[in-house]
């Protein structure tokens, strides 16, 4: 194909030239035994094709594949250790090529690196071939106009700078850039088709570096919030926070919000029974350190966007809230505890924990912790299931074990607030030396044996968690992904073509026309187009009648045999 092109190149002269900024791919085969600048040269020249371009290209997108189909320490660092626990096999290999790091992985760098280097490398050369090309003008006619793929010619009266002027006039008003070269005309147009392959690998170019830039610069945090609490935009407000390694905590956003309500209703019946439809967090919010509060209404994919901070709504959940009074009636705890859904139904668990304030019967300071499990729509004593049949709090139960002890919080080690470390703890024990267990309704009390104090379940709160976040390029990117859409359409369904129009005086005086067009690749659109001109000019030069055909020479008569008359 490049023997080909190269050959039809030379046959045409300048006029095949240039029609598109790709530069020519060499193979390894045709470089010459060079040193090692040649090689070097060929190296680049390879790096910065097209061809390379794209394979680069899916190779990050098939290196992309692992990132999103097993955990990341940078999204879920707790999904990643419950699934190197479940697949203890594979996990060696997965450490040895950073699949749980994908992102920030060497190999994912390198490719990153190596496509950002092939496209500035593609694009710098063929901008300023490109900007050539513009402020130049068409070529001019090649000697054969035959040899194009699209081609016709008449004769005509009109003289050849007639047809030379009607043919300029036309072609500047279909917007070819044109000019006259000796006895022809010359126009071009679709330079759009460049201009869109150079918007497309400008928009990568983007998009890259907004991907990276918002990798950088990035921060991303997690918080609960119960009904009537609040949360400030502040490193310490955050249950779980993780940033780009240029991230600085001055670049977070001021403001603050409260959960004012959280309103959920779901289908009651039918196969979607369940299925939420209404799901909103209900909040007010001040921008700044003392801006004046406002009120929104905050739901799944309609975040609360202050100053390029989104805050999403993630989870939705219960709060019971608990009070706790020591043997002499002394209330020492009351507090809403936020508990952990696990089904859809949001039959939850957690745990309660009371560290500070309490007295046993024997009036010694300890800590209690109570395994909660909580149903909002409790099935009834007797059917054989405590889990939640419906999602809204119809029918909420609580149920509760107890024990005393140490909490191991004075440790000074991490604890997951959600789960009771019993390691050094006793259960409490009913009258028959029985795990001590009660299930409450809301305003249901359970006594604590020998004296030591109360638990009562006082009522529901709701809960909604929230993703704070801030991606600084995320516009950029979007912007990119556009341009690139926009660049690429282009290049795909505009084509770069060129018209020539060679209007001389024949050898009996008659003008003889001749149009020709070129294209960057074969289309049935140019061979319409230039009949389309074609008619448009003749038009303006019509078609000379033929010449009188020369006389028929008179036949000599056959004369007759000789004997014939006999």
């Amino acid at each position: 194909m490049s023997n080909t092109n190269t050959k039809e190149e030379r046959d045409l002269g300048e006029a095949g030239a240039q029609l598109s900024t790709a530069p020519r791919e060499e193979s390894a085969s045709s470089v010459p035994a060079m040193g090692v600048i040649g090689w070097v040269r060929w190296f680049w020249r390879q790096l910065t094709s097209m061809r390379v371009a794209l394979i680069l290209l899916f190779l990050l997108s098939l290196g992309a594949i692992p990132g999103s189909l097993i955990p990341q320490n940078s999204v879920d660092e707790l999904k990643v250790q419950t699934f190197k626990e479940a697949h203890t096999t594979v996990t060696p290999i997965y450490e040895t090529l950073q699949f749980f790091d994908v992102y920030s992985s060497v190999w994912f760098s390198a490719i990153y690196i190596l496509l950002f280097v092939s496209l500035v490398g593609c694009i710098v050369p063929r901008t300023g071939q490109f900007v050539g090309q513009l402020r130049g003008r068409p070529p001019g006619a090649p000697k054969k106009l035959t040899r194009l793929p699209a081609y016709t010619t008449w004769r005509t009266d009109a003289e050849p700078e007639q047809v030379r002027e009607a043919a300029l006039a036309i072609l500047r008003k279909r917007r070819f850039r044109s000019h006259t070269v000796g006895d022809a005309v010359a126009a071009e147009k679709g330079y759009l088709r460049e201009a869109g392959n150079l918007i497309f690998h400008i928009a990568l170019i983007v998009m890259l570096v907004s991907f990276a830039g918002g990798q950088l610069f990035k921060s991303e945090g997690g918080k609960l919030v119960v009904e009537n609490d609040g949360f400030s935009n502040t490193l310490t407000q955050y249950d779980n926070f993780k940033s780009g390694s240029l991230f600085d905590t001055d670049d977070l956003t001021p403001f603050s919000f409260t959960l004012d309500d959280f309103v959920g209703t779901y289908e009651r019946s039918g196969p979607q029974r369940g299925t939420p439809r209404t799901y909103e967090a209900r909040v007010t919010y001040s921008e700044g350190t003392d801006g004046a509060p406002k009120k929104k209404v905050i739901e799944v994919n309609k975040p609360l966007v202050v100053d390029g901070t989104k805050v999403y709504l993630n989870a939705h959940g219960y709060a019971p809230v608990i009070s706790v009074k020591d043997g002499k009636g002394k209330e020492v705890y009351r507090t809403a505890v936020p508990l952990l859904p696990i089904d859809n139904n949001v039959t939850s668990t957690g745990a309660i924990k009371v560290m500070d304030g309490y007295r046993g019967a024997d009036g010694k300071k300890t800590q209690l912790g109570f395994q909660a499990f909580f149903v909002p729509t409790f099935a009834g004593a007797g059917q054989g299931t405590m889990f939640s049949q419906f999602p809204g709090a119809d029918y909420p139960v609580l149920a509760l074990n107890g024990y005393y002890g140490s909490l191991g919080v004075d440790s000074g080690l991490p604890q997951n607030v959600y789960q009771l470390d019993t390691s050094q703890m006793k259960e409490f024990k009913d009258s028959n030396g029985d795990k001590l267990k009660q299930r409450l309704r809301p305003g249901e009390t359970m006594k604590l044996p020998g004296g030591a104090g109360t638990v009562t379940f006082e009522s529901v709160e709701e809960w909604a968690s929230f993703q704070i976040s801030r991606q600084p390029a995320s516009g950029w990117a979007l912007t990119g992904a556009i341009a690139a859409i926009a660049g690429l359409a282009g290049s795909l369904f505009i084509q770069r073509r060129r018209v020539w129009v060679k209007a001389v005086r024949g050898t009996d005086g008659v003008t003889v026309v001749e149009m020709a067009g070129l294209g960057r690749s074969e289309s049935a659109r140019l061979p319409e187009e230039l009949a389309g001109l074609a008619d448009a000019l003749n038009t303006e030069a019509p078609t000379a009648p033929d010449p009188d055909p020369d006389p028929e020479p008179e036949q000599p008569s056959e004369e007759p045999a000789e004997g014939a008359e006999k």
